[in-house]
């Protein structure tokens, strides 16, 4: 039988966790290089926000691309590079920003998701 931590937490494949928390941690290192920066008192609360907005935010973007992937489905879209990344970088800041409040839906997604698969 499956531990709770496995069927929510360990219910993204490694690489996708990786590729994701890398990226959240990228956010992150240039906040909290801002948060620590100049002559004031760091602000530890912050710092922690972004710690944990950066653990959750794999399971955010997973929530992310399953709604986008349902709502468009196997569609293709032709639009200007620059206009994408531009694009692609904002989603990326909403998922990271919003992270500690979407993550739990995916969590609980994977919770169900791993608890109806047959163990071998």
């Amino acid at each position: 039988m499956q531990s709770l931590f496995a069927k929510t937490f360990g219910g993204l494949s490694g690489p996708v966790y990786l590729r994701h928390f890398l990226f959240g941690a990228v956010i992150a290192a240039l906040l909290i290089t801002v948060a620590l920066s100049g002559n004031h008192k760091p602000n530890y609360g912050f710092i922690t926000f972004a710690l944990i907005n950066t653990l959750l935010y794999p399971y955010a973007r997973f929530v992310y691309e399953s709604v986008v992937g349902y709502i468009i489905g196997n569609n293709q879209f032709y639009f200007n590079a620059v206009a994408f990344v531009i694009a692609k970088y904002f989603t990326i800041m909403m998922c990271w920003a919003f992270a500690i409040f979407v993550a739990p839906i995916g969590l609980i997604y994977l919770f169900f998701r791993n608890s109806k698969r047959p163990t071998a």
